[in-house]
């Protein structure tokens, strides 16, 4: 087996907790220069009356399925090729990245004084060998004034995130619990990646 693997995700987050692992590393990300186009909005795409866990083991399926078809696609040496996506869910109700301040104030507000589930599945493909894993932790919000959100917002932190907050930045003021895998709510849950790579023979 390669001594690395490809990451397929331009988060830093997942990049410090590979590193975290000891697992090296290169970016395999689509839009290349050279390359096709790829639709990842499409493949993030809510489908109707999808439940949140469904929605992010098939996200993060089709991200793998674009990214071993990237990798064919540009002739690149062969090794693992890792996927992963993260879905924050408040009841049945996926809520994603915000589209801009007042989306993000929108779901900061929900999540105010409420308890809600961050939901994050890993995919690895080795050749013909596609193992995945789901992490499932919950967080809980205190209650947030207008002002404390506005003041949240403006830092900018929201934006880009899944459930408009960062755990590991800011946020943390306002979180008053966590249940489950703090790694698996930055974005890559370390346990669960850490076994699927085991299972592929990776010395860890």
């Amino acid at each position: 087996m390669a001594s690395y693997l490809y990451l397929a995700s331009q988060s830093p987050r997942r990049r410090q907790l590979l590193e975290q692992l000891g697992v090296a590393h290169e970016l395999l990300l689509p839009n290349a220069a050279g390359d096709i186009a790829e639709d990842a909005e499409g493949i993030e795409a809510e489908k109707e009356g999808e439940a949140p866990r469904e929605y992010v083991q098939r996200v993060t399926a089709g991200k793998l399925d674009a990214a071993v078809a990237r990798h064919a696609r540009r002739g690149l040496p062969p090794a693992p090729i890792l996927c992963s996506d993260t879905t924050v869910a408040l009841g049945m109700q996926i809520l994603g990245k915000p589209q801009d301040a007042e989306d993000a104030r929108r779901i900061l507000r929900l999540l105010a004084g409420t308890e809600h589930e961050v939901l994050t599945a890993v995919a690895v493909q080795n050749d013909v060998q596609r193992l995945q894993a789901l992490s499932i932790s919950t967080v809980r919000f205190a209650p947030m004034s207008e002002a404390q959100i506005d003041a949240y917002v403006g830092t900018g932190e929201p934006m880009g995130k899944a459930g408009a907050y960062g755990v590991q930045g800011r946020a943390a003021a306002h979180i008053s619990q966590i249940s489950g895998s703090y790694s698996g709510i930055m974005g890559l849950p370390v346990f669960e990646t850490a076994a699927l790579l085991r299972q592929l023979g990776w010395p860890l």
